[in-house]
């Protein structure tokens, strides 16, 4: 999903790394190779919007009944549920994606970001619909810790953890408490106080991990994540039942297969590379002006669908009321990029998703995991995708090439020394992909207070984009976002003709 132009930022190695960013080339085993390049995303045109450079607005060259922005899961659910009518999707990068991309090594797909779906949500049912058919992980997760792997870690695992009696008896203790919360009905209170608070007078063992998991499923520690995050994901984690489902390539092959679903009838109407620099309310449409090519355009809306997280939308819509436009602003982002390791026999294939507190990576997963359990299926390479989201403080870090290597180089000597069994794991390729601002942080009061004022539609514009439903960044948010911007644009379509714009009470001038 849209973010800055420095999100999404992706290394390419010209040559045999293709879309890859090698490490240190001496723990690759070869001796020489090309040099690291930047591609991908053009950061130079949002730093100007966000620092309020004016631009020239060209007249109208068409007009369309709703013009989508962001060509992410969020926007493309959008554009499908909006078949037949004459609708605009505009996408900053030159593929559709956002967080949910996919990409291949030798056939083989894994994920750069957006790893899992579930049960029964809106975008499992929406995977159906066009054709997918999402396979069980079926697998509760392990951790890694002190050298020992302990599997099943919310359930039988936690009498297997390698600390001592007290401190295991501390998660069990936690596990005990944390269940008896009901997240429906304590919805309020869980989200007005941080995670921390609940994990004092616990093992500090115990806010060790949840510091781990809450970085890599929703982007914050346990100071600065929301109570009611963590004991949804802590129903699930301890139930009977793995709800999770995935496809090969992750999410990334629901995106994939919308847009291939999408562009033989409405490819016309699905421009990439297009960076919106403005969006200005009139009193019958939306004027929204881009650049693509380095050529500035403008089109008009009846309608429309803001797929985009809400500190760029808040940076590109005039007339925003204040309060609306604060609640935007105050929404918190993670840098995070993800390091996928190809290697040319098995060295890890005992679980799905595998948790390592205190390690510069926070977990890693096995891309081929569902496959594996399909008749005939043979693993060619064994490909692992580490997820390794970092501090806000150290954002820059993703900005050079030194940067990235360094965090590649820290998580690949971090993964030999896991356990005895990795010791000499030696990757053939590494292949990073980085991004600025890939997921809100389910900051205390986010939920129940800020995503309510934030999401309300302004005009004739609609919001999607997963920080329009929360509480975390998930893909049946996306979906679940897109449908509800589309029925109320049908809804606004379909009454009599009425006047919106930018007289809203309370506007920003």
């Amino acid at each position: 999903m849209t973010e800055t132009r420095r999100d999404f930022l992706k290394f390419v190695v010209a040559g045999s790394v293709a879309a890859g960013c090698p490490v240190n080339l001496s723990l690759l085993n070869v001796e020489t190779g090309p040099t690291p390049q930047l591609d991908g995303d053009h950061f130079a045109i949002c730093h100007e919007v966000r620092d309020g450079q004016p631009f020239d607005k060209p007249a109208v060259s068409s007009r369309h009944d709703v013009v989508i922005v962001g060509g992410g899961v969020s926007g493309l659910s959008a554009a499908y549920f909006l078949r037949g009518r004459d609708f605009l999707l505009l996408e900053k990068e030159t593929h559709w994606g956002g967080n949910a991309y996919l990409q291949e090594y030798q056939g083989q797909a894994y994920a750069t970001g957006s790893a899992f779906d579930e049960k029964d949500t809106a975008s499992e049912q929406l995977a159906r619909e066009i054709g997918l058919v999402e396979l069980p992980i079926n697998f509760p997760d392990p951790t890694i810790v002190a050298g020992k792997w302990v599997p099943d870690t919310w359930r039988g695992g936690l009498d297997q953890l390698p600390y001592s009696d007290s401190v295991r008896e501390s998660f069990k203790k936690f596990r005990t408490e944390f269940k008896a919360l009901d997240p429906d009905k304590n919805a309020q209170q869980l989200d007005s106080l941080p995670l921390s608070n609940y994990l004092k007078g616990y093992a500090p063992e115990l806010k060790k991990w949840w510091d781990a998991y809450g970085l890599s499923n929703w982007g914050a520690n346990s100071a600065d994540a929301s109570a009611l995050v963590a004991v949804e994901d802590l129903q699930y984690m301890s139930a009977d039942e793995d709800v999770r489902r995935t496809l090969p390539g992750g999410n990334g092959a629901l995106s994939r297969q919308l847009a291939t679903t999408l562009e033989p009838k409405y490819g016309q109407q699905m421009i990439g590379d297009a960076t919106i620099v403005s969006l200005d309310p009139q009193k019958a449409e939306v004027h929204i002006t881009y650049v693509q090519a380095g050529q500035l355009r403008t089109v008009a809306a009846k309608y429309v669908i803001m797929a985009t997280p809400k500190f760029i939308t808040a940076r590109l819509i005039s007339g925003l009321p204040d309060a609306q436009h604060e609640a935007m602003m105050s929404f918190r982002y993670c840098p995070y990029p993800v390091i996928n390791m190809i290697f040319d026999k098995p060295i890890y294939n005992r679980a799905y998703d595998t948790w390592c507190p205190g390690n510069s990576f926070t977990d890693f997963i096995v891309a081929d995991w569902v496959l594996q359990k399909q008749p005939g299926y043979a693993q060619k390479n064994n490909i692992l995708t580490f997820y390794t989201p970092i501090s806000e403080l150290h954002r820059d870090r993703l900005l050079t090439v030194d940067g990235c290597q360094r965090i590649a180089e820290k998580v690949l000597q971090d993964f030999q020394n896991l356990a005895p069994e990795f010791s000499a794991a030696e990757p053939i390729e590494v292949h990073m992909y980085r991004r600025g601002h890939p997921m809100f942080l389910p900051t205390p009061g986010l939920f129940t207070k800020v995503i309510p004022v934030a999401n309300q539609p302004f005009g004739r514009v609609a919001f999607a984009n997963t920080d329009s439903v929360g509480p975390v960044s998930e893909i049946g948010g996306a979906v679940e976002a897109a449908r509800h911007a589309v029925e109320w644009t049908e809804k606004q379509m379909a009454a009599p003709a009425r006047s919106t714009g930018k007289a809203a009470a309370g506007a920003r001038k």
